[in-house]
């Protein structure tokens, strides 16, 4: 775990440099698609402060203990807002993360972990059943830290991107598995 990491919502100044860490990390993935194949989709990874003005979403920020912006997440605490592909906007009594993303020189920290945990922590006090999240086959690391956390794969949240396949998952919260 990452000594000293603080998570909360993000201000103004470190949310748009969480936007261009965004951007990096995501283009950086091998097998993911770049920038001038789907430029929408990285102009709403660098404008990740727009999600904080959609009712119930927030988008959370991991400080190292020198203040330094180190990961982000976006939450949601209506699937109505998540805005993917897909059936998961229709899902009732569930949270969302969307746009897991933390700085190359700290994974393997618990960086991701944490800003997981935080989220799941809200869902459980939004009194939700279930947290929804996708992943890709690009993101490995990120879908082998879910499934040890407890989420599942749920074929039913599919969808494609332009040509990328999106994978939903789902965990339940009335398990306690996601306290691993």
């Amino acid at each position: 775990m990452h000594s000293n990491l603080s998570i909360r919502d993000g201000n103004a100044a470190e949310l748009a440099e969480l936007g261009q860490l965004l951007v990096k990390v995501y283009a950086a993935l091998p097998g993911f698609p770049k920038p001038d194949e789907q430029p929408a989709y990285y102009d709403v990874l660098a404008n990740i402060g727009r999600f904080t003005e959609k009712p119930g979403v927030r988008v959370l920020v991991a400080l190292a203990e020198s203040n330094e912006l180190v990961g982000g997440v976006v939450y949601f605490a209506d699937m109505a807002q998540y805005g993917s592909g897909g059936t998961a906007t229709s899902v009732k009594n569930a949270s969302g993360i969307r746009l897991l993303g933390v700085d190359p020189e700290c994974r393997g920290k618990g960086v991701g972990k944490a800003l997981t945990l935080a989220c799941i922590e809200l869902a459980r006090q939004s009194g939700h059943a279930e947290v929804i999240l996708h992943t890709t086959k690009a993101m490995q690391s990120a879908w082998a830290m879910y499934e040890r956390l407890g989420f599942v794969r749920s074929e039913d949240l599919d969808f494609f991107q332009q040509e990328l396949a999106v994978h939903g998952f789902r965990l339940k919260l009335s398990d306690g598995a996601e306290r691993a």
